[in-house]
């Protein structure tokens, strides 16, 4: 009779623990689960991208801007190139203000640009006001109201 009862006690305590592993198992199906269809949007500078300037007394030159991740720009003209960095400020209101570009160049290979100038530009910091004519085009200027606009930049990769 004891073992009876002993069985007995093994089946039942036995079936317990089977569905308490179960109930463990599909909780942790279900948080993995949440968390492999969890959507990170991540946003990027609207001028991040592949830009062209074509030097007006050097039509065959164009000097490139390449907006890239992490605030990081790569300038070819002629065969100079420079690397830096770059911050994108935009504006909340682009009559009243235009978006502001800081680039601060940490490298150039002090080459001849597309003006015919070598000009070592390693630790430069400028900033530009950014006035935006469409989605393809843009210009470069020295006030943030755009009306002393002096480099006209069209995109040429997204």
């Amino acid at each position: 009779m004891k073992n009876i009862y002993i069985i007995g006690l093994l089946c039942a305590c036995s079936t317990w623990t089977m569905a308490d592993t179960v109930v463990n198992e599909k909780a942790v199906t279900a948080q993995q689960v949440a968390k492999a269809n969890t959507i990170k949007v991540v946003t990027r500078p609207e001028v991040m991208g592949l830009w062209g300037m074509e030097i007006a007394n050097n039509k065959k030159c164009v000097e490139y801007y390449n907006f890239r991740g992490m605030n990081e720009v790569v300038i070819k003209s002629n065969q100079e190139w420079s690397y830096g960095l770059y911050d994108y400020q935009p504006s909340e209101d682009h009559k009243e203000r235009l978006p502001a570009l800081v680039l601060q160049i940490k490298y150039d290979n002090n080459k001849i640009d597309c003006s015919g100038q070598i000009v070592d530009q390693t630790g430069e910091v400028s900033q530009y006001f950014i006035k935006w004519e469409n989605d393809h085009t843009i210009n470069f200027c020295a006030n943030e109201k755009g009306d002393k606009c002096f480099a006209t930049l069209r995109r040429v990769l997204p």
